[in-house]
């Protein structure tokens, strides 16, 4: 008998290893979480907890790490269904000659909902818990998140030109007001601006979302300096360069989600962290379209937050978050020349808080603390491929694959329970994805 009447919790989650993130560089061996509705209310030693808490369940996995939902800054989620379409060519011709002429022909509700679907099923299988969104149909976005009950910041597209979401500038804004105000309150559904990039936003539109997201308190997430010619495209036609005239139109501050920046002076790096810019860094698809190198060591030198973003299956060609953060931290090092530089534990508060923080979610995601959400993945570190374990977070960042995510929670709820997939019919979402390809190679072929 204890001394004490046991405190009551839903969830007790035992863990050979306990990788809160906050304080940063520590590991907690032997370890649990508890979990009460949808929030962490204690994380303790196993044995205390064991004495301390009466759980209406215990999951022990005495050979997994515990850490914090891996949280993807930037995402195109529905175009998981244009993995592979055209690979192997630089960005414009990439995007104007093959992404933007399928997409106008298939894109619509469906469209969106069966690849936001895939989407989820793929990133919960890789311990990603939230994600950064930026596409067209933000409600249905949204709606598919919900249904499915993942985390997600859901992009309110603005661009120049018609598309199948909005035919005018004062739709696009119209309808992002409509798709705000219908997810304000929701738990798990944010909102953020999306304006697509420089070259295809104008300065009355970008003044507009400036104003917008100012009075609504929503972040604006856009490509920014992902190309040298992107660069030298904006001095060619408004005398500067991008960052500069971002400046110039009030947009850079603390709600600037600034995605890629492969192409950055030293004095562009000191106002980002002055301004309080976010930078989400994507490597692979960098490395993919050849668009640049994004300076992680300098900016996290100056004080930016940095995140980690997959982007788009289109362009990646995965949503594996454990594999970007690899190739994230490895890359850094080679830019900076400097083996010591974005180290594992760095590596993984950028997937994971400094990702959220980007967001704007840090108060509530992004590491394993009483009082937060309790979003969070087990990794089992016992295959042959992390042994022998003498650093654990090493292993996680240097040698762990997505296939090792055992068990995955999104506010308390469990979403991945021992590698299966919890209320998601996995053959029909492979089903539909194959009816995808066909209709897709019709259109290419048509």
């Amino acid at each position: 008998m204890t001394e004490f009447a046991q405190q009551a919790c839903d969830v007790l989650i035992e863990a050979g290893w306990v990788v809160p993130v906050i304080p940063h560089g520590v590991v907690l061996e032997d370890h649990a979480v508890a979990i009460s509705g949808n929030r962490i209310i204690d994380v303790l030693p196993t044995a205390e907890a064991r004495k301390r808490f009466a759980p209406a369940q215990t999951v022990s996995r005495p050979d997994a790490a515990l850490i914090p939902g891996l949280v993807n800054a930037h995402a195109h989620n529905p175009m998981t269904l244009l993995r592979g379409i055209a690979d192997d060519l630089p960005l414009k011709v990439w995007l104007q000659q093959h992404i933007w002429p399928v997409e106008a022909a298939v894109i619509g509700p469906d469209f969106v909902a069966d690849g936001v679907t895939l989407a989820i099923a793929e990133m919960l299988r890789g311990g990603t818990t939230c994600c950064n969104e930026n596409y067209f149909f933000p409600d249905v976005q949204a709606a598919t998140y919900k249904r499915h009950g993942f985390r997600a910041r859901v992009g309110l597209p603005v661009i120049d030109f018609p598309t199948a979401w909005a035919r005018s500038d004062d739709e696009y804004f119209d309808r992002a007001g409509e798709v705000h105000d219908g997810w304000r309150d929701d738990a798990l559904i944010t909102t953020a601006f999306a304006p697509h990039a420089p070259y295809t936003v104008n300065n009355g539109n970008f003044e507009r979302v400036r104003m917008l997201a100012d009075q609504l308190d929503v972040p604006v997430h856009l490509h920014l300096h992902e190309t040298a010619q992107e660069v030298q495209q904006s001095i060619d036609d408004h005398g500067q360069r991008p960052i500069a005239r971002l400046d110039r139109l009030g947009l850079v501050n603390d709600r600037l989600i600034a995605v890629h920046m492969t192409h950055l002076t030293e004095a562009e790096i000191h106002l980002c962290a002055e301004r309080g810019v976010s930078v989400v860094h994507c490597p692979e698809s960098n490395l993919k379209l050849a668009s640049g190198f994004c300076p992680v060591c300098a900016l996290q030198r100056a004080g930016v937050t940095i995140a980690i973003g997959t982007d788009g299956c289109a362009s990646n060609n995965d949503l594996d978050m454990f594999g970007e953060t690899r190739t994230a931290a490895l890359l850094a090092k080679a830019v900076a020349d400097d083996a010591a530089g974005f180290n594992a534990h760095e590596a993984l508060r950028a997937a994971t808080l400094g990702s959220a923080k980007a967001m704007g979610l840090d108060e509530h995601i992004g590491s394993i603390q009483p009082g937060k959400q309790a979003d969070l993945v087990c990794v089992d570190l016992s295959a042959l491929e992390t042994q022998p374990l003498h650093n654990v977070v090493s292993q996680l960042i240097y040698a762990t694959g997505r296939h090792q995510v055992s068990d995955v929670w999104i506010a308390g709820v469990a979403k991945l329970r021992q590698r299966v997939l919890v209320d998601m019919d996995l053959d029909g979402v492979l089903a539909n994805a194959r009816q995808w390809r066909e209709r897709i190679a019709t259109v290419r072929t048509g």
